[in-house]
């Protein structure tokens, strides 16, 4: 298996509808890639300075279904939209 980890951290001026927006997007993605074994997502709740602002935990069954993800139209879509109203996106992948 395969765990996909990604945080957003927004800019400062998008609202919290444009936010939820971007959430509802990325779990959207759940219905269209058949990849995807498992989903997490959600807002950070502590508010640290070392917090951001959305996390995304995702599960695949090898790199070749992380890859097909990746490389779908409706990823490419709303990972283009949570780069836009970011100001910095991190991620990791890592074998379990």
């Amino acid at each position: 298996m395969l765990v996909h980890i990604v945080c957003w951290r927004y800019k400062p001026e998008i609202d919290e509808p444009a936010r939820d927006d971007h959430r509802s997007r990325l779990r959207a993605l759940t219905s269209v890639i058949p990849e995807i074994v498992s989903f997490d997502l959600g807002a950070d709740i502590l508010h640290l300075e070392r917090s951001f602002d959305t996390g995304l935990v995702a599960v695949f069954a090898d790199r070749a279904a992380l890859e097909s993800y990746t490389d779908h139209p409706a990823h490419q879509k709303v990972a283009a939209f949570g780069k836009e109203i970011s100001e910095q996106v991190v991620s990791v992948d890592l074998i379990k």
